[in-house]
């Protein structure tokens, strides 16, 4: 099957199926977002995909990001799903429309030092280490309302939460603690689920899933 082809199969299955999961928990499936996750994606899957009409994408790195769609950013809504570090902060408010990583209190307090600067805001979602790994970014869920409310002293505008469940542990009850955080702080938007798990996100509540390799296929050594 051409790439072009096999691409698009593979988004019309993706968006059936988060379609059925919403249907299945009796919401809407125009209340889902499907991002597609293109860090790290060869150019001819990229413009695959962006044949097929996607147009929300999300990128793990800023220069990354800067590099793959400087050139061809118009009519795109682009997220970042990667950690942010503070010195990147200005070149992620310059590209992205979404920063979905916002993590530490060093971090807000860039951010709204150069939002003031630059008159505009991108939304900004606040992510939670629901499984409290050492390795992985994220606010722990016991600080989480404590930060949001400090992020918003800061005159920041959050819109919603992310999280990224362990790899080992069922993603469910991951995902509904997320929820309960959101709805605790009066946040509508979830960022959660990607390949393996975004229909059990889409049932307990996800606005919006990071999908990659369900979308690309596996990506290519490098």
């Amino acid at each position: 099957m051409p790439l072009s082809s096999a691409i698009a199969a593979a988004r019309l299955s993706v968006l059936a199926r988060i379609a059925a999961a919403a249907r299945e928990a009796g919401r809407d499936p125009d209340d889902v977002t499907l991002v597609a996750v293109s860090k790290q994606q060869p150019d001819d899957r990229i413009e695959a995909m962006l044949a097929t009409g996607q147009r929300i994408f999300g990128e793990n790195r800023v220069q990354e990001a800067q590099d793959r769609w400087g050139e061809r950013r118009e009519g795109l809504e682009l997220r970042l799903i990667g950690p942010l570090q503070s010195n990147k902060a200005r070149d992620a408010l310059a590209l992205f429309d979404v920063i979905e990583t916002l993590d530490r209190q060093r971090l807000a307090e860039v951010l709204a030092d150069a939002i003031q600067r630059a008159g505009a805001a991108p939304r900004l979602y606040v992510q939670v280490n629901t499984g409290e790994e050492p390795q992985k970014a994220g606010v722990p869920p016991a600080d989480a309302d404590a930060f949001i409310a400090g992020c918003r002293t800061l005159g920041l505008q959050i819109e919603g939460l992310m999280c990224i469940p362990p790899e080992a542990e069922p993603a469910g009850p991951h995902f509904t603690l997320l929820a309960d955080i959101a709805a605790r702080n009066g946040l509508a938007r979830l960022s959660m689920g990607m390949s393996g798990d975004f229909e059990t996100a889409v049932r307990l509540g996800a606005t919006s899933v990071r999908v990659g390799s369900a979308l690309f296929g596996g990506r290519l050594a490098r």
